[in-house]
């Protein structure tokens, strides 16, 4: 028998050690968690609480713990189910009621809230957090009569500031606003810093418009919190009762200013706006308010009003359109049955017209149609927006079929419009209100853009001419097309340009590494393409250093003349000038041939300005071979299109020295030749000895700015064979040395030009352009 009790205790004590060991685990678990939470680890100490509680599943003091680490981390449910699974071992404590009730407020869940707040109460009558949390309760449930009963059971219990205030939102609630006003005032009476109070107090002032009170209340609250929005709002409404609307303004900017993404607070300034009617401010805010909150249709709506107040119709239905597509409407519920159709048929009659909208093509203003030249048939998408059933819609005369949806009506049908000027929409409800709305069709071009590259240069047949062997090159071009640009794209690299501008320049910065062409895509926004091929031309790239820098040479080279002597000498002499300069250091030769004075105006002005701008172009040659004149101490060039006897068609050179100043910023070296008159004294300022030659090695010649003319009597003189360009050329070819100076050419022509007994030619600056005693080198390859 001895034997048998000591076997039987022993196995009771294996049974009872495991459960022994899991409470003082437990309780190690849950000593741990309350470490975590004074060091404010409350993550951590959540999972020490979790720990402990799955150890010892009616460790009540673990659930409440864990409550409260749930509430400071934010997590409100899961601190509300704590103390749910506390109520459960703490069935008649208050508090632990009130705790539950006050988190289940918080997330929502007020009916049960005010299950666990009554417990609370009938558990013990004292319970003051109980009865306040429970007018926030019953406040939510809009249950103000037992609101207001428990308010004031609260200040039965203790007539303290927040109990006066909490019976004050009821009674404000219940639009008993003396009460209210006695309550808030006796807050405020009991705790002079009661802000909540103040506010409240304004608000019931504001409501029985006793402003100034309400102002000297808004006053006081922002003396004791200057960065109160409730404060700043309520007295925006004060100033907007008393029409000051800056001051309205302003107190809603301080609000911004505090909460800078408030998008309702940008809604607000921007209703001020309105009223105030300034409403492209009023756009401005609205338009803040949609990016911080881009699925309100209200401030859709905002906005389009006051585009319209600015005429801006076109953004205004865009923003009536959005607020479309944001709506939700339940289309079942305006299905009515046929007989609820025939009985509503006459009471509901209305006489709004249908209101008919193209989607597709786009509607221009004046309801212009922009449709391609040589298009036969168009398809027309749009949409009817009307109150009651359609009955008919045709277009054109013919029938047009039409579908019903949630809030308006959509039509698909393709127009024959080969002989037709005109689109016209004609569409009745069961009302026989009818609509008739007219579209005119324009034609539109149908020709693919033009493409041109401006830098680096490129001839007039499509050739590159490149001054670096580097992979990639910067492309600049310019697009001349009747319509906008869609898209230009660069050997697949997507071009920069602006697609809001007619004829736009375009940009992009492509690799060229083992190809010898690229190609430019341009397509307009009518669907027209092109494509233009460019070569890529690398002889020009210098094999060494350039002290010049970019040189470009330019041959103007005149000879088909309209009314003037056709001439072969230009021809002969600019080919000679090529190559003489072949074996020179000059990165780009453009040779422009037969202009008009105004190609010519609108060549240096413009063209060449461009050009020498996106090029950066150092140096510069222009040379022109032609008909010139010299009348009354001023020099012409003949344009082919000049009149004789007509100094109004001659291109005066006076102005190519205009356009010449106009990029001298970005050019070092100017050197204009000109193998047809002297210059004259406005143009060409004469140097008052023999020029010096300058070395090459003379670093300040070619680095300092240099502004040079060099011209002769040349064909004026009626001779089609220049000695000038001869000797010019011969000196070029014969030069023996690293480099030679215009001023060692200008020496060797005027002796053989003397020699010949020709008019001397000039030599000098070109008078009004900077000079800074550099002068012009050809530099030998």
């Amino acid at each position: 028998m001895r034997k048998g009790k000591i076997i039987g205790i022993l196995a009771l004590s294996l049974f009872l050690t495991p459960v022994y060991s899991n409470g003082q685990n437990a309780k190690k678990f849950y000593k741990a968690g309350t470490v975590f939470v004074e060091k404010n680890a409350y993550a951590d100490a959540i999972v020490q609480f979790s720990k402990s509680v799955e150890l010892d599943p009616d460790y009540t003091k673990a659930y409440l713990a864990r409550a409260k680490a749930f509430e400071l981390t934010g997590n409100d449910v899961q601190a509300a189910e704590d103390y749910k699974r506390a109520i459960v071992f703490m069935p008649k404590n208050s508090d632990v009621h009130y705790q539950a009730g006050r988190m289940l407020n918080r997330v929502g869940n007020y009916v049960e809230a005010l299950n666990m707040l009554n417990r609370a109460t009938s558990l013990s009558r004292k319970n003051l957090l109980a009865y306040q949390e429970k007018v926030t309760t019953l406040l939510a449930l809009e249950d103000f009569e037992r609101a207001y009963q428990v308010a004031d059971s609260a200040i039965q219990l203790k007539k303290n500031p927040l109990n006066y205030y909490n019976r004050g939102l009821v009674a404000e609630k219940m639009e008993n606003y003396p009460q209210a006003h006695k309550d808030f005032s006796s807050a405020i009476s009991t705790n002079p810093n009661y802000i909540d109070a103040y506010l409240s107090r304004a608000r019931i002032e504001v409501q029985q418009n006793r402003l100034d009170v309400a102002m000297n209340d808004c006053s006081k609250a922002l003396a004791r919190d200057d960065r109160n929005i409730e404060a700043y709002m309520i007295r925006s409404e004060i100033y907007v009762k008393r029409l000051e609307y800056p001051n309205a303004i302003n107190d809603v900017s301080r609000i911004i200013l505090i909460d800078p993404v408030n998008a309702d607070m940008y809604v607000l300034r921007g209703t001020y706006y309105q009223d105030f009617n300034q409403h492209p401010n009023a756009i401005n805010d609205f338009s803040k308010a949609i990016d911080l909150s881009p699925g309100n249709p209200e401030m859709y709506f905002l906005r389009a009003k006051s585009y319209e107040e600015i005429l801006d119709y076109k953004k205004a239905k865009r923003d009536y359109e959005t607020i479309g597509s944001l709506s939700k409407y339940d289309g079942e519920a305006l299905r009515l049955k046929d007989e609820a159709e025939q009985r509503l048929f006459e009471i509901n009659r209305e006489s709004v017209k249908p209101a008919i909208s193209i989607i597709e093509p786009e509607v221009l203003s004046g309801y212009t149609l922009n449709l391609p030249l040589g298009k036969d048939e168009v398809l027309i998408k749009g949409q009817i927006k009307e109150e009651s059933n359609i009955m008919s819609l045709h277009i054109n005369g013919s029938e047009v079929h039409y579908e019903k949806k949630d809030e308006h009506y959509e039509f698909l049908a393709s127009v024959d419009i080969s002989s037709a000027t005109e689109i016209v929409i004609l569409v009745s409800d069961i009302y026989e209100n009818e609509s008739n709305k007219i579209f005119t069709i324009k034609r539109t071009e149908i020709l693919g853009p033009e493409i041109m590259i401006v830098a680096p240069y490129s001839s007039d047949n499509g050739e590159v001419y490149l001054d670096n062997n580097e992979d990639n090159v910067y492309v600049e071009g310019k697009i001349e097309d009747e319509s906008l640009l869609k898209s230009i794209m660069i050997e697949g690299v997507t071009a920069s340009y602006r697609p809001d501008m007619e004829n736009p320049t375009f940009s992009a910065t492509i690799n060229i590494m083992n190809k010898n062409q690229f190609t430019v895509i341009a397509e307009d926004v009518f669907g027209n393409v092109s494509s233009r091929t460019f070569i890529l031309n690398r002889a020009g790239i210098a094999t060494q250093e350039n002290p010049m820098g970019k040189t470009w040479v330019v041959f103007i080279q005149n000879s088909k003349y309209e009314t003037f002597a056709s001439l072969e000498g230009p021809v002969k002499d600019v080919s000679l000038m090529k190559g003489a300069l072949a074996n020179y250091q000059i990165n780009n030769v453009i040779t422009k041939q037969d202009m008009t004075k105004e190609e010519l105006e609108k060549f240096f002005s413009i063209e060449l300005r461009d050009l020498v701008r996106s090029n950066q172009v150092n140096s510069i040659m222009i040379w022109y071979a032609g008909h010139g004149k010299f009348i009354n101490d001023v020099g012409y060039w003949i344009p082919t299109d000049a009149k004789r006897d007509d100094e109004f068609t001659y291109f005066n050179i006076s102005t190519l020295k205009g356009s010449l100043q106009t990029y001298s910023k970005y050019v070092t070296h100017t050197l204009v030749v000109t193998d047809a008159c002297e210059s004259g004294p406005t143009f060409y300022q004469a140097m008052r000895s023999v020029p010096e030659e300058r070395s090459c090695d003379d670093w300040k010649a070619t680095r300092f700015k240099s502004s040079q003319v060099f011209s002769s009597a040349g064909y004026e003189l009626a001779t089609d064979n220049s000695q000038f360009t001869r000797t010019f050329a011969n000196a070029l070819s014969n030069n023996p040395n690293a480099c030679i100076p215009i001023e060692s050419i200008v020496s060797q022509v005027t002796l053989a030009v003397a020699k010949n007994n020709q008019q001397r030619p000039q030599f000098g600056k070109i008078a009004g352009m900077e000079d800074e005693n550099g002068t012009f080198f050809f530099i030998a390859k």
